[in-house]
């Protein structure tokens, strides 16, 4: 649905501008949406139009909607490179049978890439110039902490008997997860979140999307053209005491690691099967490296493609192809999400769905929306996952739940 009738000829107009400074700084504390790495990236504000869809064709019915619309628009880009002309923020349910995936189009957007600033604006809308006095961000205050719809102690329980089904030959792998939720005494601020994040960890994506804010390391798929790109992210270690806190040492321990490396190769093999069908070209690296992040370290991959030359696929119809990869669903895939399903017994909403922005060429940006919290009003629900495989361990993989939501609960925790 969109929020108002488009009339015919609706304007959109995108010019260069003078650097803004840091983008996240300029967002009011309403309708804000975002997706910045370091210096660079879009954030908007402002609602043109919403679409809601559910159900496994959310991303055909998604991709329709926003070809429709976006070509009914009177464009007039002065700029012509992927994020300017008309954007949306995009954020997807995980599973087809959660609801709340959303196309919004902001009506002032913001963005920045390789010292090149642009604003975007719709006819008739506020204007950049007078959303630039925001209300002071507000910080958490004190947050109490209590079990989500799945308890550390449930999750443990659950990720054994996972582990009993594939030592029984059942299914390779799964990504089971859990919450935790963070109650304030006042309606959280996002950008409060947001900013932490960014500043914590400024080689993520730090997105914020209709309430969904957190960061993530994991890019699901890029597309610019006639290329595609994603980083795969699957295995985890986080710093100990002694020798394990030292980067050098945890590195080599993740690379050394079969029961890592075997949940890296099962990701990387359902991307790659997903994607290449689509792909002329489609180059997968020989081994992983390790990413270092504030809190935990990852095995990666990054893979490049290219499409072919007529009837390229769109950034969201990449999207429906690869989601859910291994590194988020599991192996088989089927087989996976149904377990995931049956031994979390709770809706993740759109915690490790695609999130991110498309343009109206169809090229764009969507990460996998991980290290996140659903803010709604004074309640912040936090998730993490973790792989499981065959030799995994139950008790390791809670500890690894916990260290993965250091990130989102130092950044709500934060005084300032």
């Amino acid at each position: 649905m969109t929020i108002a009738p488009l009339p015919t000829g609706f304007g959109v107009r995108t010019r260069l501008v003078d650097d803004p400074g840091r983008l996240i700084d300029l967002l009011p504390d309403e309708h804000s949406m975002s997706w910045v790495r370091g210096s660079d990236g879009l954030v908007g504000w402002g609602e043109v139009a919403r679409f809601r869809t559910s159900g496994p064709d959310r991303f055909a019915e998604a991709d329709r909607w926003w070809r429709d619309f976006a070509g009914r628009l009177d464009v007039d880009d002065e700029v012509g490179t992927p994020g300017t002309g008309p954007v949306a923020f995009a954020s997807f349910a995980f599973a087809d049978s959660s609801p709340g995936s959303v196309l919004v189009v902001p009506r002032v957007l913001v963005g920045r890439r390789d010292g090149r600033a642009w604003v975007t604006e719709f006819a008739h809308g506020d204007g950049a110039s007078a959303m630039r006095s925001v209300t002071p961000v507000r910080p958490s205050g004190t947050l109490r902490y209590a079990d989500g719809h799945l308890s550390a102690g449930r999750y443990r329980r659950a990720v054994a008997e996972a582990v009993r089904r594939m030592r029984a030959g059942e299914i390779e792998k799964a990504v089971l997860a859990h919450d935790l939720l963070a109650v304030g005494e006042d309606p959280l601020d996002p950008r409060f979140l947001l900013g932490g994040l960014a500043r914590r960890y400024p080689t993520c994506w730090a997105y914020a999307v209709d309430g969904l804010v957190g960061a993530t390391p994991e890019l699901l798929i890029r597309r610019t053209g006639g290329t595609v790109e994603s980083r795969v992210l699957a295995g985890t270690a986080w710093p100990g005491d002694g020798p394990d806190a030292d980067p050098a040492r945890l590195a080599d321990r993740l690379l050394g690691s079969v029961k890592d490396r075997r949940e890296h190769a099962l990701a990387i093999d359902s991307l790659a099967d997903a994607l290449r069908p689509l792909c002329a070209e489609l180059d997968i690296p020989e081994s992983p490296s390790v990413i270092a992040l504030h809190n935990v370290s990852h095995l990666a991959s990054d893979v490049h493609g290219k499409l072919p030359a007529e009837d390229p696929s769109s950034l969201l119809q990449l999207a429906e192809a690869v989601h859910p990869t291994a590194a988020v669903g599991g192996t088989p895939r089927e087989a996976a999400v149904a377990l995931i399903a049956e031994l979390e017994g709770m809706d993740r909403g759109r915690y490790a769905g695609p999130v991110g922005w498309v343009d109206g060429d169809g090229d764009g940006e969507l990460g996998i929306a991980l290290r996140c919290a659903q803010l709604d009003g004074p309640v912040a629900r936090l998730f993490a996952g973790c792989g499981v495989v065959a030799d995994s361990d139950p008790d390791t993989e809670v500890r690894e739940a916990a260290a993965k939501m250091v990130a989102v609960r130092d950044a709500l925790e934060a005084a300032g």
